[in-house]
C-alpha cells in the first residue's frame, strides 16, 4: 500500500470511530443512529458541522458544548482515534499477508468490534441489531476476497470455523449459563469466520487469547479486590482483544506453543 491509501484509511476509521460513537449511545436505547443528528445531551442544541470533525472538533472546542459548557467525556475522540489507528494496522497486516482483497471485511469488522466492545463494557449486551446482520456482510466481503484470489477454500474453512467456535460457546453456555450468553455465543461464531479465513492456527490462537485475557484481568480485579468469584465481567471485549492478537500474531504465537510443547 502507498501512503495516499493509508492515509484515506486513516481518515476513515476517524469518520467510522465518530459513527461509533453514536451507535454505542443510541443502539441499547434502540434509538435510530441516524436521526436525530448528534447533539448535546444536556441542551439539545445541535453539534456543528465544524464541532463535528473527528478528534480536532473535540480539541477546538475544548471538551466542552459550545452552547452549554458541559463537559464532553475524552471518550469520544479516544474512540475516533483507535478506530483509525487499529484501520491502519489491519491493512498493514494485511498487505504483509498480501491479502488487501479481505480489507473491507477486516475493518468492517474492526468497527463492529469496537462498537461491541464498548457496548458490552457500559450495559453487558451484544445487541442483536449489530451481531446478527454482520453474518451476511461479512460472508459477503470474505467471498468477494476469495474469489478475487481463487483460493475458494478460505471461504470454506471460514464457514467452518465460524460453525466450530459457535458450536464450541453454545456448549460453554449450555454446560454453565452463569458464565457467558447467549450474545457470545453469536459473536464467537463471527470471530471463528474471520480467524479461520486467514488459517486453522490463528482460529484455535484467537479462541485460547480470549479466555486466557479474561482470566488475567479476573485474577487482577480479585488481587486488587475490586471484585469476587461471583461479579459479573463482560467476556466480549476479551473476545475480541484475543481475536485481534490472533489477527496481528497468530502464527507466531502457534509455533511457539508448538516448540514449547515439543521441548
Amino acid at each position: 500500500m502507498t501512503l495516499p491509501l493509508y492515509v484515506l484509511v486513516a481518515l476513515s476509521g476517524l469518520a467510522v470511530g465518530s459513527f461509533q460513537n453514536v451507535v454505542v449511545h443510541r443502539v441499547p436505547l434502540a434509538l435510530s443512529v441516524v436521526t436525530p443528528g448528534s447533539r448535546c445531551p444536556q441542551c439539545e442544541h445541535p453539534i456543528r458541522a465544524r464541532h463535528n470533525i473527528p478528534v480536532l472538533g473535540w480539541l477546538v472546542l475544548r471538551g466542552k458544548c459550545a452552547d452549554c459548557d458541559m463537559a464532553i467525556s475524552a471518550r469520544y475522540p479516544a474512540v475516533e482515534f483507535f478506530t483509525a489507528a487499529l484501520f491502519v494496522a489491519i491493512a498493514a497486516r494485511l498487505d504483509q499477508l498480501h491479502l488487501l482483497s479481505a480489507l473491507p471485511a477486516y475493518l468492517y469488522l474492526a468497527a463492529i468490534a469496537v462498537a461491541l466492545a464498548l457496548i458490552d463494557l457500559d450495559v453487558r449486551r451484544l445487541p442483536n441489531a449489530i451481531v446478527l446482520p454482520s453474518y451476511p456482510v461479512l460472508a459477503v466481503l470474505l467471498a468477494f476476497s476469495a474469489a478475487y484470489e481463487h483460493d475458494w477454500w478460505a471461504f470454506i474453512r471460514a464457514a467452518s470455523g465460524a460453525a466450530a467456535l459457535f458450536a464450541a460457546y453454545f456448549l460453554i453456555v449450555w454446560a454453565y449459563p452463569a458464565g457467558m450468553g447467549s450474545g457470545d455465543i453469536k459473536l464467537a461464531g463471527l470471530l471463528g469466520g474471520a480467524l479461520a479465513f486467514l488459517s486453522w492456527s490463528d482460529l484455535v490462537v484467537g479462541a485460547f487469547a480470549g479466555f486466557l485475557l479474561g482470566s488475567i484481568f479476573g485474577v487482577a480485579l480479585l488481587a486488587m479486590r475490586r471484585a469476587t468469584g461471583k461479579s459479573s465481567v463482560p467476556f466480549g471485549p476479551f473476545m475480541i482483544g484475543g481475536a485481534l492478537l490472533a489477527l496481528f500474531a497468530g502464527d507466531p504465537l502457534a509455533t511457539l506453543y508448538l516448540h514449547a510443547l515439543a521441548h
